[in-house]
């Protein structure tokens, strides 16, 4: 929506007393007249127009008034503050110490009005933001405040922050590389305390992307980053962490072998590592149980992608996971519903056909296995080409052509994968 401004006809005099006299409501009138009179004492002028020093230091008279966001309609809440920094703006340079203060105290006053003038805050600190030039380093305490504000609420959703966004912010925004770091924790420790441990492990992978590897902030980063990584149920893809040197720089972490473990082994390798490191759990409240059932899955999806396009035996099934038979199903329902595969079971067969699996990692072997297929699905593709050609020329059916050898090449991919 755009920006609406109510108070914005008149001389400066006139816009500032306006703005003043805003400020003052409910206030005893005594005062309030005491301080109209104070700023038309502040720009009475002997010249046609004032002068910069004294519009200054009309605007800081009625800036120090400001105590909250006023008593007034929402819609006179916006308007008001949309002048107030368009003066501001014009005032000082965007970049000087002196716009940065009177912004700083703005964000304090805002932040600290009354809640229930929640929604109206959101609106004029977007504002703000938008008013500032994309490379502002202003733009990082603006969006902090507004950010922490809405966590505070409970109303991190409405902002609608995508990690795209921050991603470009940081690349935009003229701010040291520490200022950074800290804005991206401040995320992290909102998302966390809302507990919305998956949007935040995202911002995590972005924070570590963005410290030194050899920095100390960088390997507690890390660190935390592997934690979250085991913790979370729904994070899977540990490979990523492979592609990040912060991480490879902390391997000599007691926790980086279980990270190994779920990038490239199974079950029995995580038995034997939890048995002998169960304390490492504690140290970082880790779910023995939790991480039971990842790594089967883990190990569950990597089986499957050996199987794209075959049937899956449920007793091999049952070995990987070193479960009975009979709980084959519902583990093929929970990886099913985790997204790893997609398959459909025949409990005649004792099979589950699998249609698409997740790989762990996508390395030569990997690479290797994809070719197969590509290969495979080239010659049938060229087999049924061929047999529709022939079937037109014989004015046979084609539709029955065409599914009689499909039958004959699933049995020959099947053989050859």
């Amino acid at each position: 929506m755009d920006s609406i401004s109510v108070f914005a006809e008149g001389t400066f005099e006139e816009q500032l007393q306006e703005l003043l006299e805003y400020t003052a409501r409910g206030i005893p009138d005594e005062e309030r007249t005491a301080l109209v009179q104070n700023l038309q004492d502040g720009v009475k002028t002997d010249n046609a127009s004032l002068d910069q020093d004294k519009r200054r230091t009309a605007f800081e008279l009625v800036l120090k008034n400001i105590k909250g966001v006023g008593r007034g309609s929402d819609k006179e809440i916006e308007g008001f503050f949309n002048l107030l920094q368009s003066h501001l703006f014009t005032l000082w340079q965007l970049d000087s110490s002196e716009t940065r203060q009177h912004v700083v105290y703005l964000l304090s006053v805002i932040s600290s009005s009354p809640s229930n003038t929640t929604p109206i805050k959101y609106r004029v600190l977007s504002n703000l933001f938008n008013a500032t030039p994309r490379s502002s380093a202003l733009r990082l305490p603006i969006y902090t405040t507004l950010f922490q504000l809405a966590a505070r609420n409970s109303d991190i959703e409405v902002l609608a922050l995508t990690k795209s966004n921050v991603e470009r912010w940081l690349k935009e925004w003229d701010v040291s590389d520490d200022e950074k770091s800290q804005f991206l924790k401040t995320i992290i420790d909102e998302l966390t305390k809302a507990g919305k441990a998956e949007p935040a492990y995202e911002y995590r992978i972005l924070l570590v992307h963005t410290l030194p590897s050899s920095s100390p902030e960088s390997r507690s980063a890390a660190v935390d980053t592997i934690v979250a990584a085991l913790r979370i149920p729904t994070v899977f893809d540990f490979d990523k962490l492979y592609n990040i040197d912060s991480i490879i720089a902390v391997r000599d972490h007691e926790l980086f072998p279980l990270v190994q473990i779920f990038l490239r082994n199974g079950f029995p390798e995580f038995r034997a590592w939890v048995e002998s490191h169960s304390a490492v759990l504690e140290t970082y409240q880790l779910d023995s149980a939790q991480l039971e059932h990842k790594i089967r899955l883990m190990a569950f999806s990597s089986l499957a992608f050996d199987y794209i396009g075959r049937d899956l035996p449920y007793v091999t099934i049952a070995s990987t996971l070193q479960i009975d038979t009979s709980e084959v199903e519902k583990w093929t329902i929970d990886v099913i519903r985790a997204g790893l595969i997609a398959g459909k079971l025949s409990q005649a067969t004792q099979n589950l056909h699998v249609y698409r699996s997740s790989a762990r990692k996508f390395e030569r072997e990997q690479w290797e296995a994809l070719e197969k297929r590509l290969l495979a699905w080239k010659a049938g593709l060229a087999s049924v080409i061929e047999i529709v050609a022939l079937a037109q020329q014989r004015g046979g059916n084609v539709a029955e052509a065409v599914q009689a050898t499909q039958s004959e090449q699933g049995v020959q991919a099947e053989s050859s994968v």
